[in-house]
């Protein structure tokens, strides 16, 4: 049986790996095989693969068999192809040890330098090169490198020796520091190692090695590491590989020198070379900002051919990769050596320029670039943004539930809300969690924060629809609402004073920061277009509004694909009248309250449709537990007696009444039209007379009038011929007709599963994810927050089910659902409307489904097409 190879060499013009061998071989790895390959100089090593990590974690972090074995072999392959030996005292290898995952994790994990010296091969170095100076500095770099990374001391112990130092002959730079100056540093450093490690440094170069490997095996499990693949969704099982490098060095005089490099302007995708170099220094010196680097283009005075060959291998480069690269590379004594080739980090107006002007430049085609954008990133776009060059104290960290930054003063009530910006003040709602009469404190301010709630809590999901950034479930402030105050460390934030929230990333900032409005470029357009012409999921928005409909429109949705009613009801001219119809006795009081309630409902559905010109406009009918709108204080109850005429303890009963366990399984949905038909009758009218009377006037409508929470096809049977009953009087009494279709959600694993019985009725089907992951799943999406996290974090789920669709579970009933309807209904129109439906994994999953379309948040409309394009280039085959 062949042993597993854990160890692929690069050097001498040939490489075992390749280029798109990234999952084994890890970035780093995998670019360093390619240069080589393409005849580019890269010093000779090896990349430990990231299988060996993976099996390194598995046996309890322990090399698989074999595989030191034969990194002691590819040593001896480097030693040959460099000319020197490793622990040799007259001749030393010095070799790099560098992490690197499949994916780009810049920063996130170790690397150690210089392995390979001790007290023996530093005096080698030194006579080889024929610079003391040279080999003591590097000999400093690697204690402090190895001692922080590898040994855990902490990094500024090591700086504050370096200091004492420079303090002592008065000096600034570290490369004022001489030869004898560098090696007392080296004692020092060595005796601090004794006192916090407890333990000698190691002379063994094999043992630094081994040390080093282990180092950058255990920093995939960093916490920062863990962070970042977190807020990257990343899998947390993938590894990272290790590659063993031969030092080059950049610290050997004037004609030495070190720097990082993009083949194009990350921030604005501008066609230039952009990066920063340090002469006489390491890599760490740019990356930790020690000394301040100089513009890329200064090499071409400093070492002209140096530099004119690094124009040659960056152009060289993005011609073969056909990408955007990040590049790394070391000058010694002139001699160019490159260190890293890799697809860069970009901003999302940077990645849409530079993938349509490839494009324009021949190198990829519109597929291709559609490729190259992450929709995610284009929240960037779309939202004011905290200025890059601003700085900033943030106080506390909550979920990022909606993108932008918000700056204004902090109020603790709806009501405050509405007041501050009645007075010209722009204010930032803070909540212990909001609730559906908080809906016009939410419209005035900037921007929410809520202690507590998810990516899918009330606050979370009327932000998104409104473009309001959010920042929810930030346990590390105390709310305080009846003190209108929050406590976050030591410090009270009392209303009035001014924060910041940055809804894109769940930052709190004490203070106003500086925001910049992000502006929409040709090449966006431009990219939009292609995306257009390649999706086949149609993209609707949800939008409850005429205003919300508008902005839909001007994001390019195709129609409203939730429009939901409740919203509507809780404006302040409109609430009394819902609660006057809710703790009515009888069917005539109830009948009495609707009445004052149908011009509003139909205003609304004016406003829509006439925004929406003829584009479907799917209305939900009242979805919500009744109790929801019914006051929560006496003075409330008072106040709303003496309007109904009726005392106070009576409707205090009726309220008490209404209580129920679990509203969320409750009476509500279609329960509510069956047992009070009376409410659905006058939400039907509104919605006919509205359409009834823009026909008339030429104006297009495309009604879709939809039934929530069946589960039963008679729920749907009886409720279907009430609307029929009210359009075919409405339409008759207005002498027009309307094409309008009756439909349903899919949010009950019931309904999913008897879809064919009810399609007979339904003329349509809208999957209401949110609510179809809780009842199958048996999860509250609002207090879910509080474990859900473990178990990501326990790699129980990989993301959380309402952030992200479970597919495994809830789409299979999506697919039972979408095949069950269309054997008895061909023609059935399908789509998403949960909070799913701007998240690009779940939209490629509709696709593959065969649904007609997917709604989201206006805001998340450009995302939405991009995922859809995807979608379609991705499953091609």
């Amino acid at each position: 049986m062949a042993k597993q190879k854990y160890v692929y060499f690069f050097g001498m013009g040939s490489a075992e790996g390749r280029g798109d061998m990234k999952d084994l071989l890890g970035g780093k790895g995998a670019g360093l095989a390619e240069m080589t390959n393409l005849g580019i100089r890269v010093p000779a090593g090896f990349t430990i693969t990231t299988e060996a990590c993976i099996e390194y974690y598995k046996n309890n972090e322990t090399y698989p068999p074999g595989m030191w074995d034969q990194v002691l072999e590819n040593l001896k392959k480097v030693e040959e192809s460099m000319g020197f030996r490793f622990g040799d005292p007259a001749n030393p290898l010095l070799v790099s040890v560098r992490s690197g995952a499949r994916a780009s994790m810049p920063g996130m994990m170790d690397t150690v330098l210089n392995v390979g010296l001790n007290d023996t091969t530093v005096q080698g170095l030194a006579k080889k090169s024929g610079n003391d100076r040279f080999a003591y500095d590097a000999y400093r770099r690697f204690i402090t490198m190895f001692g922080s990374v590898v040994m855990g001391i902490e990094r500024a112990l090591f700086e504050e020796v370096l200091q004492e130092k420079k303090d002592e002959l008065k000096v600034r730079q570290d490369t004022e520091l001489d030869a004898a100056a560098l090696k007392d540093i080296v004692g020092r450093y060595k005796k601090l190692v004794r006192k916090e490690a407890g333990k000698d440094f190691p002379m063994d170069p094999l043992e630094q090695l081994m040390m080093a490997t282990n180092a950058v095996f255990g920093s995939w499990n960093a916490p920062r590491a863990v962070t970042y693949r977190k807020i990257h969704n990343l899998p947390h099982n993938m590894g990272t590989a290790a590659s063993v490098v031969a030092m080059v060095f950049g610290n050997m005089g004037e004609t030495s020198g070190t720097g990082v490099a993009f083949t194009r302007d990350p921030n604005t995708g501008e066609r230039r070379f952009f990066g920063e170099c340090l002469m006489n220094a390491q890599g760490e010196d740019v990356v930790a900002g020690i000394r301040t680097p100089l513009p890329i283009e200064d090499l071409k005075k400093l070492v002209p051919q140096a530099y004119n060959e690094l124009v040659d291998i960056y152009q060289k480069l993005e011609n073969h990769y056909k990408e955007m690269l990040d590049i790394e590379f070391t000058i010694q004594e002139g001699t160019l050596y490159m260190l890293q080739t890799r697809s860069g980090k970009r901003t999302a107006a940077a990645a849409i320029r530079i993938a349509v002007d490839m494009v324009e430049e021949g190198l990829i085609d519109k597929e291709a670039a559609v490729m190259r954008v992450n929709p995610d990133q284009l929240d960037q776009l779309l939202h004011p943004m905290i200025d890059p060059d601003a700085r900033v104290n943030v106080v506390a960290k909550g979920l990022p539930a909606s993108p932008g930054a918000a700056v204004g003063r902090a109020v603790f009530t709806a009501e405050d809300a509405e007041r501050f910006v009645r007075e010209g003040e722009k204010c930032v709602l803070v909540r212990l969690e909001t609730s559906p009469e908080d809906i016009g404190g939410m419209h005035a301010a900037e921007g929410i924060l809520t202690s507590r709630g998810g990516m899918t809590s009330h606050a979370a999901v009327v932000a998104r629809g409104m473009g309001r950034p959010c920042v929810v479930g930030c346990s590390d402030i105390q709310v305080r609402e009846k003190e209108k105050a929050f406590r976050v460390n030591d410090r009270v934030i009392r209303e009035g004073d001014p924060i910041t929230i940055n809804g894109s990333t769940g930052e709190v900032i004490i203070g106003e920061v500086n925001l910049i409005k992000p502006k929409l470029s040709e090449s966006f357009s431009t990219m939009m277009k292609w995306v257009d012409k390649i999706r086949r999921l149609k993209v609707r928005s949800n939008a409850d509004t005429p205003y919300d409909a508008q902005v839909a429109r001007d994001f390019g949705a195709e129609g409203i694909g939730l429009c939901r009613t409740e919203h509507m009801f809780f404006e302040p001219n409109r609430i009394k009248a819902v609660r006057e119809m809710i703790l009515s006795e009888d069917t005539e009081g109830r009948k009495k309250a609707l009445v004052k309630l149908l011009p509003f409902q139909k205003g609304d559905f004016l406003g829509i449709f006439r925004a929406m010109k003829g584009l479907p406009v799917t209305i939900r009918l009242l979805d919500p537990p009744l109790h929801e709108f019914l006051p929560h204080t006496e003075a409330e109850i008072d106040e709303l007696s003496q309007d109904m005429g009726v005392p106070p303890d009576k409707l205090a009963a009726k309220n008490k009444s209404l209580f129920e366990f679990n509203p969320m399984l409750g009476h509500r949905g279609c329960r509510l039209g069956i047992t009070y038909p009376e409410i659905y009758e006058m939400q039907a009218s509104a919605i006919f007379e509205a359409a009834c009377e823009l026909e008339c006037e030429g104006v297009s409508v495309s009604p879709e009038v939809m039934i929530p929470l069946v589960g039963y096809p008679k729920e749907l049977e009886i409720l279907k011929a009430m609307v029929d009953r009210i359009a075919s009087e409405v339409m008759k009494s207005y002498k027009v007709k309307i094409k309008y279709q009756v439909g349903t959600m899919i949010e009950l694993p019931r309904a999913a599963v008897v879809a064919d019985e009810i399609a007979k009725q339904a003329e349509f089907f809208s999957f209401g994810t949110n609510d179809l992951t809780q009842t199958t799943l048996g999860l509250s999406r609002d207090d879910s927050g509080k474990f859900l996290p473990f178990y990501v974090e326990k790699g129980i789920l990989e993301v959380d089910p309402f952030v992200s669709l479970d597919q495994e579970g809830v789409g299979q009933l999506i697919r039972i659902g979408i095949e069950k309807g269309r054997s008895t209904r061909p023609n059935l129109k399908v789509g998403i409307c949960g909070e799913h439906g701007g998240d690009p994994k779940s939209i490629e999953f509709c696709h593959r489904a065969g649904m007609d379309y997917v709604s989201c948040s206006p805001y998340r409309i450009p995302i939405a097409r991009f995922a859809a394009a995807q979608a379609v280039i991705r499953n091609k085959k």
